[in-house]
């Protein structure tokens, strides 16, 4: 093993130790813990770098693959496979980043079980599941070569996926040409989210056409580093014809990109001199034009130099363009920007780290690339081993590097991972990692309420100035439901209510506990968050009731059992009337004592359980819609609250 070789593997363990670490507190203690996403921000570098710019570096695999299978061009064959490697562990560690990225990772089987048909992110996923498993298809044959395989049933299904290399081949390249291009529709869905220079209405021909020059470059990229690792031969005639492809691909992508804007009548914005046209100048020049022209010479492409430099100017410039796509050309409200935490960078890193590993370990064992063994390794393999001598001073190793390496590695990956349980504040391993939302009460306002229509859904309104109520409505107050004010909001008819279900002998329906000498207590009372419990039991209040210490036995009978909520009486066995039997909502078994979900999930259940109730109930009256999201959270223009002044003019006047 080469001395740059050892010293790579060190550094690379040392990585995967702090992903370790990263992984036990993103698992552990949740998204909120470890990276810097909100609901703003719901996606941010893991996305724009593992899933956006890795399925673009894994371009080379049907790049190459329809280059020598598909137009039979011979001089590419020894580029093939490692090709195909890159591509295979980068869709895989672009299968992991997503794990990491997902709220509920445990639930990405829900893709393949509960279809959505017209999302382009379910394309997207499914074309990456499949084309992953081509890739495990198409890469089998190499880990079938090993002498471990030369024996029944591997050799027959050795031969069986070499007879069926052409139909992966052209499977593999649907699936991919299909995903790279959906990536950039899923932008389309979002056009004054993203900034002009970036948004375009052919992103999706965009997204795909980078892709294959990126993909032309990264087999570039990867002979490279190979030659430089394994001292393998530089083929410097394909890898030209390769820098030639790729300089007529980055033109054309340039020219689309640049015609795009000019047709639509945004390229002047490039040079008004803001920092977007500014990074989108750069950003293009330095991923396309400056590398195309570069590569267009025969002599730059004819020079290592040339091309490692060209290689090198295309993944960086690709690699901005998916990050600017995604996070900074990503318009977002003021006040509310993002920058990634460092454990978000180092997942990042040490999802790389271990694909680059995983290829050394392929490489030193299968037969990846026509050369089995780097230069000059014979002859070290041939030349006697001296014979170790003593030195009680030494603090060399005495086995050889091969043997002695691991301990290296071992000591790289523990130290790496303490260094980074140090790092990691003790608040983000003992703090609540949850985001506390505070729940606003509702308010009251004017509005108009229309007569039952098809399953006695109603129009609901909101009063406007000068504008009188039409016929067939009727005004009465509404209560705006907008527990976060993020202005998604619900109008409430609680009259409407009261009549429907009996006058005020119906309160207890909704209504079900209330805060001692309150009639009826609102819900933000009780349910103080917006997402999360919240603890109503005041202990304190029941101890000086009930006598101090002596009265714990009125609700920890059990002198035997720990004094915690589980062993407590229920609270029903002193407030009987808590709940009312006429309530809709019911305490679950095995629930905490004392404890108010959150707000959203009160409404929810209160409602939604009512409603469909109804529908059971009165299937002719109420139709199906009655019971579903839109009948409360309707299509409303929320920016009409933000002009209305209640009563200013009347305040005035007095």
């Amino acid at each position: 093993m080469s001395t740059r070789r050892h010293v790579l593997k060190t550094i690379l363990w040392a990585i995967m130790g702090v992903l370790a670490v990263v992984t036990v507190v993103r698992f552990l203690r949740g998204l909120g813990a470890t990276t810097a996403l909100t609901d703003v921000t719901p996606w941010g570098f893991w996305i724009a770098f593992d899933v956006m710019s890795g399925v673009a570096l894994a371009a080379g695999g049907f790049v190459l693959a329809a280059t020598f299978y598909i137009f039979h061009m011979e001089a590419y064959h020894p580029f093939t496979r490692p090709a195909i490697l890159t591509a295979f562990l980068g869709y895989i560690a672009v299968a992991v980043g997503i794990m990491y990225d997902l709220g509920l990772p445990w639930n990405i089987w829900h893709t393949i079980l509960f279809p959505q048909f017209r999302s382009v992110l379910f394309e997207v996923a499914m074309c990456v599941m499949l084309y992953l498993t081509v890739l495990a298809l198409e890469f089998s044959p190499v880990i079938l070569e090993h002498r471990w395989f030369n024996r029944p049933p591997f050799t027959a299904i050795y031969a069986l996926l070499r007879k069926a290399t052409i139909p992966l081949v052209i499977t593999g390249i649907v699936l991919s040409s299909l995903h790279q291009s959906s990536l950039g529709s899923l932008f389309l869905i979002a056009p004054y989210r993203l900034h002009p220079l970036w948004y375009s209405p052919i992103i999706w021909i965009l997204f795909l056409v980078s892709a294959i020059g990126l993909g032309l470059m990264m087999v570039t990229a990867e002979s490279f580093f190979s030659a430089w690792m394994f001292g393998h031969r530089l083929r410097m005639n394909p890898l030209a014809g390769l820098g030639k492809a790729a300089s007529v691909v980055l033109f054309l992508y340039a020219t689309l990109r640049l015609g795009d804007l000019a047709v639509r009548g945004t390229l002047g914005s490039a040079f008004d001199g803001s920092w977007q046209g500014n990074l989108f100048l750069f950003e293009l020049v330095l991923g396309a034009l400056l590398p195309a022209t570069l590569l267009a010479f025969r002599g730059v492409r004819n020079s290592p130099a040339g091309l490692a430099a060209g290689a090198a100017m295309t993944v960086l410039g690709t690699i901005g363009y998916r990050f600017d796509v995604c996070i900074v050309a990503f318009y977002r409200p003021e006040g509310m920007s993002y920058f990634p935490s460092w454990m978000e960078v180092a997942v990042s890193l040490g999802i790389v780290a271990g694909a680059v590993l995983v290829f050394i370990f392929f490489v030193e064992r299968l037969r990846v690339y026509p050369e089995e063994h780097e230069s000059g390794e014979h002859e070290e393999e041939a030349r006697p081993l001296p014979g170790p001598v003593f030195n009680p001073g030494t603090v060399r190793a005495l086995l050889p590097l091969s043997l002695a390496a691991p301990r290296f590695y071992s000591i790289a990956f523990v130290g790496a991972a303490a260094a980074a349980i140090g790092i990691i504040s003790g608040n983000v391993l003992h703090a609540d990692p949850s985001v506390h939302t505070p729940v606003s009460a509702a308010r009251t306002l004017d509005g108009v309420v229309g007569p039952p229509t098809g399953g006695h859904l109603r129009d609901v309104r909101v009063s406007q100035k000068d504008i009188p109520v039409p016929d067939g409505y009727k005004a009465m107050p509404l209560l705006m439901i907008n527990g976060n004010r993020d202005d998604r909001l619900v109008l409430f008819s609680h009259d409407l209510h009261i009549t429907k279900f009996g006058g005020l002998q119906s309160c207890v329906k909704c209504h079900h506990e209330n805060l001692p000498f309150d009639r009826n207590t609102t819900c933000d009372k009780c349910h103080r968050d917006m997402y999360n419990t919240t603890d109503t039991f005041r202990h304190a209040s029941h101890v000086a009731k009930l006598g101090g210490e002596k009265g714990c036995v009125r609700c920890h009978r059990d002198t035997n059992q720990v004094k915690d909520r589980a062993t407590a009486t229920a609270c029903s066995k002193c407030h009987a009337d808590v709940p009312p039997q006429e309530t809709v909502v019911k305490p679950k078994e095995g629930t905490k004592k004392g404890v108010a979900v959150g707000y959203m999930d009160a409404m929810h259940g209160l409602c939604i359980t009512c409603h469909r109730q109804m529908v059971q109930q009165f299937p002719k009256e109420y139709g199906p819609d009655f019971a579903r999201c839109a009948n409360c959270h309707r299509d409303f223009d929320a920016t009409q609250l933000l002009r209305m002044g209640p009563y200013a003019e009347e305040a005035r006047r007095k």
